[in-house]
């Protein structure tokens, strides 16, 4: 299959910061002698660690990179077309919508062909992990997702603003999204006492926060932002918001007939249900306790290496099933997928033990835990931090392997007890 035309708005993923290394000048992260008494595991590690640990996972990279081929590209197309057929069947179950188990069936199908298409596809197929197939209907130049956000301002906010700087306060516009405090770092202003509230609302109505979230607030706010470049940003906003609610709010209720009420309320509450998750999921893996926030001082002139180990103190992973995973976007793991955003998501699963094995030889945590208890810890942090002060609190400590597990030896009854069996 030939390459598309290359139609990029703006880069795939995370840009790499320029390395000093080498220069007199040279300070920071992977730079800076070791400090065995920092709480920041990041500069308890020396510079040679630090570079260490880059080749390690950039490494692990390039090798599956390198084994990328028909198991995946199979993978890909597959999900894309169960996720269309899905979102067909059900549309066309909720024409019978006048009926309850016709509206309950037609809506909870839709909710999660909408969560698959979000999560697992477009979000990862804008990451460009599948750009490599060069298929020019699986490809971060041409996608364009079932979400109000335009796939260009998407790409620069996510892929090339966070991923670049994750959890740098000040830099990383997804730390608290420029309308909350979720990090003590934060300076306090008097309009967090409303965060709670806020809360709630961006729960329910999160693609529409992510879509304006390009637009960058704080420049506006301060007079820095090109009054034309912001102009041209809230038309392509309102083109795409216009097409998405003339399509799910006008000409597929109007299929439904007379009873077009019903389907515009099951296609609003499938939308609903999949910002709910969607904003769950993300915040799971960006706000528990165990992640790390940052300066721009602490992280100033960092390597690649050091970048890397950024990456996996600023993220947390969620345990669950591989359904659970599935329906997440694999952003349940999270810390793989900040490792290495441009990495298909299906991948990792069976690197996440190579990564395990670097935290521990290296005495760096592996943040996880269970969905519930990671939500209910981001939803406490919120409450909190609403208010003035709040300090750090207590992080994850180095990851340890878990002991093996013997394996019982069998036996069979002997005249003093149970002895051995032999094979």
């Amino acid at each position: 299959m030939s390459k598309p035309q290359q139609q990029y708005s703006g880069p795939s993923t995370a840009v790499f910061p320029a390395t000093v290394a080498g220069t007199d000048e040279a300070r920071g992260p992977g730079h800076d002698p070791a400090d065995p008494t920092s709480p920041n595991p990041l500069h308890r590690l020396s510079p040679q660690q630090i570079a260490e640990i880059g080749e390690k996972f950039q490494r692990i990279h390039d090798e599956v990179k390198a084994d990328l081929g028909e198991r995946d590209t199979t993978y890909i197309r597959n999900l894309v077309t169960f996720e269309r057929r899905l979102a067909a069947v059900s549309r066309a179950v909720l024409m019978a919508s006048r009926y309850p188990p016709a509206w309950a069936l037609g809506t909870a199908g839709l909710s999660v062909a909408k969560i698959l298409e979000n999560m697992e596809l477009g979000h990862n197929i804008l990451h460009g992990q599948w750009d490599w197939m060069n298929d020019p209907d699986i490809h971060s130049s041409t996608w364009d997702w079932d979400n109000v956000s335009t796939a260009p301002g998407w790409k620069h906010s996510h892929n090339v603003v966070h991923h670049t700087y994750t959890n740098i306060i000040g830099k990383d516009k997804d730390v608290g999204y420029e309308v909350m405090r979720i990090s003590p770092k934060q300076k306090w202003y008097p309009y967090y006492l409303a965060q709670p509230v806020l809360n709630v609302f961006l729960m329910a109505f999160f693609e529409w926060g992510v879509a304006l979230h390009d637009l960058d607030y704080e420049a506006i706010q301060k007079g820095t932002k090109d009054p034309k470049v912001l102009k041209a940003e809230l038309k392509a906003i309102g083109r795409k918001a216009g097409k998405q609610m003339l399509k799910d709010y006008v000409l597929f209720p109007a299929l439904s007939g007379r009873h077009w009420k019903k389907t515009l309320a099951a296609n609003f509450t499938a939308n609903i249900v999949r910002n709910v998750w969607a904003n769950a999921v993300i915040f799971c893996g960006h706000f528990p306790d165990q992640a790390y926030t940052f300066t721009e001082q602490e992280v100033a002139g960092e390597t690649r290496g050091a970048w890397y180990v950024r990456q996996l103190l600023g993220a947390v992973n969620i345990e669950g099933s591989d359904t659970f995973h599935l329906m997440s976007g694999n952003l349940s793991y999270q810390i793989e997928h900040h490792l290495f955003p441009d990495m298909p998501s299906s991948r990792y699963k069976e690197i996440a033990p190579r990564v395990k094995e670097v935290c521990e030889e290296y005495g760096l945590p592996y943040n996880t835990g269970p969905f519930l208890q990671q939500w209910l810890m981001v939803q406490r942090t919120i409450l909190r931090l609403a208010f003035p002060g709040g300090g750090e609190k207590e992080k994850a400590p180095p990851y340890e392997a878990p002991p093996l597990k013997e394996e019982p030896v069998p036996t069979v009854a002997g005249v003093n007890g149970p002895i051995p069996a032999f094979p």
